[in-house]
């Protein structure tokens, strides 16, 4: 097997869960809806406000590879959703899909034999295509652990873990 396709399929798996991560499917899978929003034990945000957050970063990077008129959003205040914000049930059901939708199109950006990974990105200052997916898969993996802590610390797991 070609290199090129071990590095690609490498990438995806980042993407996908990881060897050493869970999936955000696992990290979400049974969440009491009556918990969503509760902060964690000396938190400041609730875990709708960390999957908003994986899921805006995600999106961010996704649309920094393929819009050539990207404009860089604000660090911190857009990339989590206001502390006041109290979810629904079906704005926690639409971040779910929404990162999945944006996970499965940094995917086939990967799949595809055109996509260079090495090239630089045109409108960014030096990043690679590769650079940014190692970024979204170190983020991802980095604050699906913190969502599993967050269950252990507010016992939202069930009886399984």
């Amino acid at each position: 097997m070609k290199s090129e396709n071990v590095i690609r399929e490498q990438l995806i798996d980042l993407l996908k869960s990881g060897h050493a991560h869970m999936a955000l499917s696992e990290a979400v899978k049974d969440f009491p809806e009556d918990k969503m929003n509760t902060l964690f034990p000396h938190g400041t945000y609730s875990s709708w406000g960390l999957l908003e957050h994986i899921r805006i970063t995600q999106w961010d990077i996704l649309e920094f590879i393929l819009n050539s008129q990207y404009k860089e959003i604000s660090w911190p205040d857009d990339y989590w959703p206001p502390h006041s914000k109290k979810a629904t049930k079906k704005e926690w059901d639409s971040s779910i899909a929404l990162f999945e939708k944006d996970n499965l199109a940094l995917q086939k950006l990967i799949k595809n034999p055109k996509t260079d990974l090495y090239a630089k990105i045109p409108h960014g200052t030096g990043q690679t295509i590769f650079r940014e997916i190692l970024v979204v898969a170190d983020h991802n993996s980095y604050h699906l652990g913190e969502v599993a802590i967050m269950r252990q610390v507010m016992k939202t797991w069930g009886k399984e873990k």
